[in-house]
């Protein structure tokens, strides 16, 4: 597993130095091949100024799902040719390996509405996405661009006759509405994207970007200042550039009135409109009521047992015979209350498409003859596999000290043995490494993943007794020098990590650091970040490259635990939460800096300089290096994939584009 590991990074060092290089300019997605059924693997460039092309065009006669067509026969629907954009804007999605057929469900595990990105990734829709390879984006909601020179203009061309699922029009007005009633007015919880403000290269000012509507199909974003990565950005920050008009425009106060606002999120079981505005303008795909342009909808309510997504008549997308996709009616999820039930369900058959991280590995593969699945691995970008984030900002002054203390980062690191985590753990496939960029990808340090990444509790005793823990309760426990406790408080929010964190405790009680594990649900979680309640975390850092997606590394926003309440200090201007100070300061310096540089090359040497930072810093401890995630799908679903790169950045699952995945008979 390992080796096949090494290979796959090679594979990814081809694809990252690709991506490192590249710029914004790519056009078409793959068109259909003269093989049938199977996509070509050509993907042409286009200089600037050239219009650049989103997705094959419609050329045969559109076909459609045996439901949809009676549907459509009874005048219940409208004829597919009314449902779809104009043949030459359809968009045409290659399929991986064959032709597939209508019909039956996904079946899938979930917790319940907090796990809202199990179906939010593979479902997406975004106005740009990373092509297969990751090399730069490609049109999908859109259908083309052009930029000028500079990288100051874009000029983006919508699908014109495109419907939201409601069978409304999606015109240019649903993305000037987005921008001018939702994003810039933050009404869904988000502040303003960095991709959207470009920045003075020479006094280091911000620019929030204008947009403007072209006619009915076309918009335009112009930069004060060069924005090289705009696409891509765009891509990762704000997918889905775009909201229906015609159903926000009934619900927001700005244009309702506060008093009706609040009636509405009432009538929808919301207390207050700032909880109401930020799932229905976020997590909308949750909701049956809310249109959409995602090839499977919402039917039912998200909080009983099953979660059901059907499919989206008013799909844009054909496969390459002019198959109306998506394939399979239906997305059900099933609520688990136990991570185990994800594995029993997938041995049993329940669920015929799961993901899964490495402790499971064992068990999956043997059992794939017997449960008539089949194992699927992709890489991931992952720093580890386990690890721990320490908040920088934690309100306790005596804990934000300690682990402000680079000398007990580096106990903690000493102190735990590795090779019993990723045995327990991982069943042997991570190696026993530090949390690093991974060999071949974007910012690999030389030597990094060896960093402190040995099990000397000696020396871990005396870092702690070097930094004034040396005294102890009747427990033989470490006290602050104040004769209070020292505790880590380490809040997860699955049950599947249990064996992992107790492996903490054990360590960490062993070196006499008090330790408790707290299991909270991922949506309190969540508003524990943002009370800086969060003290130690073991969330993991999974980055393709720092430029693109800088919000686990740079603190942007409150996302990532260890830095804690200084994102929320950038995010809000300086009114809210803690200044950064120190080598947390210059990563921002550095961030600032890539967001006004012009060419690739010098975003690069920059991104280079925040790893470095946080190599000498180790604020994210690694106890097992990186594995594979976990693709168990069942022997009758076609078209998934095998060579993609499982990272947020590209939608994880959504990568693979479900809407071609398919039963077989």
């Amino acid at each position: 597993m390992l080796r096949i590991q090494r290979k796959l990074l090679v594979v990814l060092l081809v694809i990252f130095s690709i991506i490192a290089a590249g710029c914004t300019n790519n056009n078409n997605s793959p068109a259909p091949s003269n093989e049938a059924g199977k996509p070509s693997n050509e993907n042409k460039s286009a200089d600037k100024e050239e219009d650049k092309g989103g997705g094959g065009t419609g050329t045969a006669a559109a076909k459609e799902a045996p439901m949809l067509a009676k549907l459509a026969a009874d005048g219940t629907l409208p004829p597919l040719a009314e449902r779809l954009p104009v043949q030459a804007d359809v968009m045409v999605e290659p399929v991986v390996d064959e032709i597939g057929r209508y019909g039956g469900d996904w079946t899938m595990a979930w917790t319940g509405p907090g796990d809202k990105w199990s179906v939010g990734q593979p479902t997406e829709e975004a106005l740009f996405r990373f092509n297969k390879d990751g090399s730069g984006v490609e049109p999908n909601v859109a259908k083309s661009y052009e930029v000028n020179e500079d990288s100051t203009e874009f000029t983006i061309h919508l699908r014109e006759g495109m419907k939201w699922s409601d069978g409304k029009p999606f015109t240019a007005d649903d993305v000037l509405f987005y921008w001018e009633h939702m994003l810039t007015k933050e009404t869904f919880g988000k502040a303003i994207y960095d991709a959207y403000y470009s920045v003075d290269p020479v006094t280091g000012d911000k620019a929030l970007a204008t947009v403007t509507k072209v006619d009915d199909y076309t918009f335009k974003v112009v930069h004060k200042y060069p924005s090289v990565q705009f696409l891509e950005r765009v891509a990762i920050d704000n997918k889905w550039f775009f909201a229906p008009a015609h159903f926000h425009e009934t619900i927001l106060p700005e244009l309702v009135g506060e008093d009706k606002a609040l009636e509405i999120a009432k009538q929808w079981g919301f207390e207050d409109t700032n909880a109401f505005l930020k799932e229905t303008g976020y997590y909308y795909w949750l909701y049956p009521q809310i249109p959409t342009l995602r090839p499977w909808v919402a039917k039912n309510d998200p909080n009983g047992d099953q979660f059901i997504m059907e499919r989206n008549p008013y799909y844009w997308k054909t496969d390459p015979e002019g198959n109306q996709l998506p394939y399979m009616d239906r997305i059900v999820a099933t609520k688990i209350q136990d991570p185990s039930q994800r594995v029993l369900g997938t041995l049993a058959g329940d669920f015929n498409l799961s993901t899964f991280g490495a402790q499971d590995f064992t068990v999956l593969k043997e059992n794939e003859k017997k449960g008539d699945y089949r194992v699927i691995t992709w890489q991931q970008p992952a720093w580890m596999t386990s690890g721990i984030q320490l908040n920088q900002t934690i309100d306790d002054p005596n804990l934000r000290k300690l682990f402000q203390d680079i000398r007990f980062r580096e106990a903690l690191s000493l102190g735990v043995n590795r090779t019993e985590i990723t045995e327990i753990v991982t069943n042997g496939i991570a190696d026993p490494i530090q949390a690093s960029v991974q060999e071949g990808l974007v910012g690999y340090q030389e030597g990094w993943a060896d960093q402190w990444s040995g099990f000397d509790p000696d020396r871990a005793n005396a870092l702690l007794d070097e930094i004034g823990l040396t005294k102890r309760d009747k427990n033989n426990f470490r006290l602050f020098p104040d004769g209070s406790d020292v505790t880590l408080t380490i809040m997860d929010s699955s049950e599947e990590s249990a064996n992992y964190t107790e492996l903490l405790k054990k360590y960490y009680e062993d070196m006499g650091i008090k330790t408790n594990v707290k299991l909270v649900d991922q949506a309190t979680l969540q508003e524990l970040k943002y009370s800086n309640q969060v003290p130690v975390s073991i969330e993991n850092i999974s980055v393709v490259n720092v430029a693109y997606r800088p919000d686990a590394l740079v603190p942007l926003r409150v996302l990532t635990p260890w830095y804690g309440l200084y994102g929320l200090y950038v995010s809000s201007g300086g009114k809210e939460g803690i200044k950064p100070e120190g080598d947390v300061a210059k990563i921002l310096e550095y961030w600032d800096q890539i967001k006004a540089a012009g060419t690739t090359e010098e975003i690069n040497r920059l991104g280079d300089e925040i790893v470095k930072l946080h190599m000498k810093n180790q604020w994210v401890i690694g106890y097992a290096g990186p594995t594979p995630t976990l693709i168990a799908a069942s022997n009758k679903m076609g078209n998934i994939p095998e060579d993609l790169i499982w990272a947020d950045e590209f939608r994880s699952l959504g990568a693979a584009h479900p809407a071609q995945f398919y039963l077989k008979p």
